[in-house]
């Protein structure tokens, strides 16, 4: 069985960046499992597992367009060091905010005095995502899966 909207795919995969350091693996752990074509990969991923199989082994470079988009400058801003209370803050830690669409984790990128500049952008935003992928199971998606827009059971949140 191929890849198609609609099915369950299991993978393995490892991320790097453009540098070839490991942003993030699930090898030696439990497969990631997805429910394809309904946004719960990013696109560019999403794309190339379609039509795969069990057992197909790809790597593949996601530009930032199909990754986590580019980063928007826009989301770069100073705010007073009071506006943090009394929380310790230091550069490269990660807060919830309230955004125009609802929270949004910004991370610390500089501190001077007592502003502190944050940044909205996801932190792969900007970034090409360097996927090595191992696909391990395909299956048709139950109607309860469909429903919801994502996984259950093996990999999902409903167990």
């Amino acid at each position: 069985m191929k890849i198609k909207k609609d099915s369950v795919a299991a993978i393995t995969y490892t991320l790097k960046n453009d540098a070839g350091e490991v942003l993030d693996s699930s090898v030696g752990k439990d497969s990631l499992y997805y429910l394809h074509g309904h946004g719960n990969l990013v696109i560019g991923l999403e794309d190339e597992l379609e039509n795969k199989a069990k057992g197909d082994k790809f790597s593949v470079a996601v530009p930032a367009e199909k990754g986590y988009g580019m980063a928007d400058e826009n989301l770069v801003q100073s705010v007073p060091l009071s506006a943090f209370g009394t929380n310790k803050v230091e550069v490269g830690m990660q807060f919830h905010a309230d955004g125009p669409a609802g929270q949004v984790v910004v991370t610390v990128i500089e501190i001077a005095g007592d502003q502190v500049k944050i940044d909205g952008n996801h932190p792969l935003a900007g970034v090409t995502l360097h996927f090595d992928i191992v696909v391990d199971e395909v299956r048709e998606a139950t109607s309860e899966e469909l429903a919801h827009g994502h996984v259950h059971g093996p990999g999902g949140h409903h167990h």
